[in-house]
């Protein structure tokens, strides 16, 4: 069977994830988090595709995104691919691919998962065990969504913006939904989402996305339909 292509809506949120071939470190140093976030933002800016949130891992990366065009994220993960293998490959001595295949990308509800994606991603340093608080770690945008400094990479999201009225009641709210943390159904629904490729949202999403693009959302029900059973006499 045909694998699927990617599936990308323009000016839709999508979370976009990419581990390391066999699992192995993809950042290295404090240099390879600046130089893989200096070319994030080029690339970004180059292809018109707005970072709402992100998190480097020493084996992944993820990011939120809304793409102006069916084309642009794409091809900023193509350039910075481009810019950033070779890079690591001499810095490392090392050859050969670098990610454990393609991106991973899905379409995410804004108004329903982008709080949570961005809490999910941004609450991994802390919860793996590299901090003890996520202010504390550099190479996210949880600092700059709670008032430790100001990430020009980061365009604030409209849903983020409704927390709150001014600056500091925005990053309370956000401050407040960490500590309350998120549930196991919400973190397995973003994770199975982003591993399958598949859209995350309400029906009503759903419908609207279909309409959108000419790739499946959702996978097909599997079996036939049920018959109906004959009415007794």
């Amino acid at each position: 069977m045909a694998r699927l292509s990617r599936l990308v809506i323009p000016q839709q949120l999508h979370h976009v994830y990419q581990r390391g071939h066999d699992g192995k470190k993809v950042f290295l140093d404090n240099d390879d988090y600046l130089q893989f976030l200096r070319w994030l933002a080029e690339a970004a800016r180059l292809f018109h595709v707005k970072i709402h949130a992100y998190v480097l891992m020493p084996d992944h990366w993820q990011l939120l995104a809304t793409p102006d065009d069916a084309t642009g994220l794409g091809k900023m993960m193509q350039w910075i691919g481009r810019q950033y293998v070779p890079y690591f490959n001499r810095k490392s001595g090392r050859q050969g691919s670098l990610w454990a295949g393609r991106f991973k990308a899905t379409v995410l509800e804004a108004a329903q998962y982008l709080l949570p994606c961005m809490l999910h991603m941004e609450g991994k340093p802390q919860q793996l065990g590299l901090v003890q608080d996520a202010l504390d770690y550099p190479w996210s945008s949880f600092a700059h969504h709670t008032g430790g400094k100001i990430d020009p990479l980061i365009v604030d999201h409209s849903i983020y913006w409704a927390l709150g009225n001014t600056p500091f009641q925005r990053e309370a709210a956000y401050k407040e939904l960490m500590r309350q943390g998120l549930s196991e159904v919400q973190v397995q629904a973003l994770i199975q989402a982003t591993q399958k490729s598949w859209l995350l949202g309400t029906q009503g999403f759903q419908a609207e996305m279909t309409k959108l693009t000419d790739r499946r959302v959702m996978p097909s029900k599997r079996g036939r339909p049920a018959k109906r059973r004959a009415e007794e006499a």
